[in-house]
């Protein structure tokens, strides 16, 4: 769950903030008096958050003068890059604040501890297993997975009304055929019922398609991926392509956005839903005109009611050359404790992982739709391309204009499949000799 949408007048980090300085060896070895320093570089960037971010690394100083952890600020636009200059010359941050999607080429690479030894055993009974194997490459765990964001339905309570449709809930999603029906009766006057932002397709597509048991990716026993295309994996595009074609619910004006840029057509009546991230509830709450109704939808479900859906979640890691890792992973265990687990999810307006944090009541409020996020959890699953090698190429390479040019009309599923199963396989090939 890469962070690449900032709030007007979000914090942004400096040019260069997140680099190293050369001293930094220095400044992590013990001191005369036997102090350690633990650089810890974070990635949030919302108010709310670097606030709960900088006020626990205090907390934890205060009670902890003998290892003291120094915030670094990053940033979710070049903390790949960044990393790589820093495992590369040697100098990484102690503890890093990074995305499960991002950590495959740096834990097959070396440059992360295994945590599997390290981790206190209260951390790691408190996040489920599912979200632990969005961070577990091969036989370690190589991040510590602790806020994740489902995509939800954020949709105009006033057009819902108005049509008359059933209000889905967590208990009673709708499927996604009645999501289809929902957007027909929703498309009238001047307002289309749904805006699929999709300047980014491939995440979208690939972590909603597990409802309708959609994988893509095939592990095979020797441990080499393959793609396939199946039927389960087609639904979810092709319902998106009805909508923004035959249906005509969906507008097309969309399908170059990303998630912000549809919030004033949102605001104005022009959509009456938009499946965003749950964090964009923030921005609802900042930028809507006073009197403006909305709620918070579950996303639509496979065949039973699957609610399955994929996630990258946030996650802590400890470099391999950080010389004090038991003391790092001392520091996760304090960061990642339920209630500052929850300080850290109301400060992103994400969800945690930890399963007692997700039970404080703050969470639980009906309010800005924690409550419908929160229920949800249970059905969060790694996102399909966790794991594998070579998923960034095939991303940009391959599935992202493959699926611009399907929902845009250019071309038909035959055609998608191929590139996406033909020309991918030949991408992780490379990956996998």
């Amino acid at each position: 769950m890469r962070r690449r949408h900032f709030l007007a007048g979000a914090l942004a980090a400096p040019a260069g903030a997140a680099l190293l300085p050369a001293c930094a060896a220095d400044r992590r070895r013990r001191s005369a008096d036997g102090t350690v320093t633990l650089r810890f570089q974070s990635l949030a960037w919302q108010q709310e958050s670097v606030a709960a971010n900088k006020q626990l690394v205090a907390e934890w100083n205060a009670a902890h003068p003998t290892i003291r952890v120094e915030y670094v600020q990053g940033s979710w636009t070049s903390v790949h890059d960044q990393l790589l200059t820093a495992f590369e010359g040697g100098e990484p941050p102690d503890i890093i604040h990074d995305a499960t999607d991002d950590l495959a080429d740096f834990a097959y690479g070396g440059s992360l501890a295994d945590l599997t030894d390290l981790l206190p055993r209260r951390l790691k009974e408190d996040i489920p297993a599912e979200s632990w194997r969005t961070a577990t490459f091969g036989a370690g765990i190589y991040g510590v997975p602790f806020l994740q964001e489902p995509r939800m339905i954020m949709a105009n309570s006033s057009l819902l009304a108005a049509a008359k449709v059933r209000i889905p809930t967590a208990r009673d999603p709708w499927s996604w055929e009645e999501f289809e029906e929902a957007a027909k009766r929703l498309t009238r006057d001047g307002t289309y019922g749904v805006a699929w932002p999709l300047k980014e397709p491939v995440s979208a597509t690939l972590n909603l398609s597990l409802s309708t048991g959609g994988r893509i990716f095939h592990r095979r026993p020797d441990g080499k991926v393959t793609i396939r295309f199946d039927a389960a994996d087609q639904a979810v595009p092709a319902v998106i392509h009805r909508q923004l074609g035959t249906d005509r619910t969906g507008s097309r004006a969309t399908l170059g956005m990303g998630g912000s840029d549809t919030l004033p057509g949102f605001f104005g009546g022009k959509y009456a839903m938009v499946p965003l991230g749950f964090s964009y509830r923030q921005q609802i709450v900042q930028q809507a005109p006073k009197g403006f109704r909305w709620t918070v939808l579950p996303a639509p479900a496979g065949p039973g009611g699957d609610q399955r859906q994929g996630v990258s979640p946030q996650t802590l890691s400890i470099a391999e050359d950080c010389p004090y890792k038991e003391e790092a992973a001392r520091f996760i265990d304090f960061f990642l404790r339920p209630r500052n687990m929850v300080r850290l999810a109301r400060g992103d307006w994400l969800l945690p992982t930890g399963t007692r944090a997700l039970a404080d009541p703050a969470l639980r409020t009906r309010e800005h739709g924690w409550a419908t996020g929160a229920a949800l959890a249970p059905a969060l699953r790694p996102a399909p391309a966790q794991t594998v090698r070579g998923y960034p190429e095939w991303k940009d390479k391959i599935a992202t204009p493959g699926l611009q040019e399907y929902y845009g009309g250019e071309i038909g599923m035959a055609e998608l499949k191929e590139r996406l199963v033909k020309d991918g396989n030949l991408v992780l090939a490379r990956y996998q000799r």
